[in-house]
């Protein structure tokens, strides 16, 4: 065999790629005509081996392959079939890959009922007679009748403190980037024992929605106990204000619409009986014309009828004397 792979030169694997025909055959034995499809390519298994892939039209088995696998004992040999299996393609819908029971738990997992036992030797749990580098749990490992056989150990402890730090209740979640303050600094803030002490505690206000969790000291919401909001208007208000809320008001008493008068009756006038406005006559100007010479006998002819009876008496008396 290694003499053959030395001096191959690449006509087995042009022999095995060509074995299209050999391999439809021997999936054919295994399964019926309508449950194979065309010939979709050929995988290099080794240097003596390939295998041919065929569609698979089998209910249940969307995406998925038939595998042929061929191979050449030497350049003088012929072709021999090895195995005939269902393979899932890249687009087969397959099951997840195996993981063993006791790591599919996951947080939220465990019910009412549930049993979930620890590892022999996990490595998050101490006996309790050993020291630590925790007071908190040489003071339980000294105390008498406890009935702890095991504690926490340092790396439990640095397991659940890397998780908590990086979960809901710690530093990096949405809440608390957005919190006015920290939960180091809050009132309701109740802090663990032991070394676990000076990064985490307990949440009490039952407003928070870490109530009753354990809360990285870096955590915060916005139910600290030191926030104070000045409640003012955003809006200008002026000086004077009026509270509508404590005013009076009485409605308006409705008025009577006086009556609309109505047309007075036209007064015919007869124009017979109806006194005349006197005009005023308009003085009219006459232009000065200078006075010309006047005839006496002219002038006594048109002069008044008195005037001539006294001058004819005058002129008789004149006469006599």
């Amino acid at each position: 065999m290694t003499l053959l792979l030395t001096l191959d030169d690449g006509s087995i694997q042009r022999k095995l790629a060509e074995a299209v025909d050999q391999a439809r055959a021997a999936v054919l034995e295994d399964a019926g005509a309508e449950q194979v499809g065309a010939h979709v390519g050929v995988d290099s298994e080794d240097a003596v081996s390939a295998s041919h892939l065929f569609e698979a039209i089998v209910t249940g088995y969307r995406g998925w392959r038939w595998s042929v696998t061929v191979a050449l004992a030497g350049e003088d040999e012929p072709v021999t079939v090895s195995e005939v299996v269902l393979i899932p393609g890249p687009d087969a819908r397959v099951a997840p890959a195996w993981v063993p029971w006791d790591r599919r738990v996951q947080a939220g997992d465990l019910g009412v009922g549930d049993i979930f036992p620890v590892e022999k030797d996990d490595p998050r749990l101490a006996p309790a007679y050993l020291e630590s580098d925790d007071p908190a749990v040489e003071a339980v490992a000294k105390e008498t009748g406890l009935g702890r056989v095991h504690v926490l150990s340092r790396h439990g402890r640095l397991d659940a403190a890397a998780r908590w730090h990086g979960g809901e209740f710690g530093p990096r979640s949405d809440m608390a980037r957005s919190a006015p303050d920290v939960c180091g600094s809050c009132g309701f803030f109740v802090s663990l024992a032991g070394s676990l002490s000076a990064a985490f505690g307990a949440c009490t206000n039952d407003i928070s929605p870490a109530d009753g969790h354990v809360v990285d000291v870096e955590y915060g919401c916005g139910a600290h106990s030191e926030i104070e909001v000045e409640v003012t208007s955003s809006v200008p208000v002026a000086e004077l204000v009026y509270d509508d809320s404590l005013m009076d008001f009485e409605p308006v008493p409705e008025q009577e619409t006086p009556a609309e008068p109505e047309p007075a009756e036209a007064t015919v006038v007869d124009e017979s009986e109806a006194p005349v406005a006197e005009v005023p006559e308009t003085a009219e100007v006459q232009p000065e014309v200078e006075p010309e010479a006047v005839d006496p006998a002219v002038e006594q002819a048109t002069a008044e009828p008195e005037t001539v009876v006294e001058a004819q008496a005058e002129a008789e008396s004149a006469s006599e004397h």
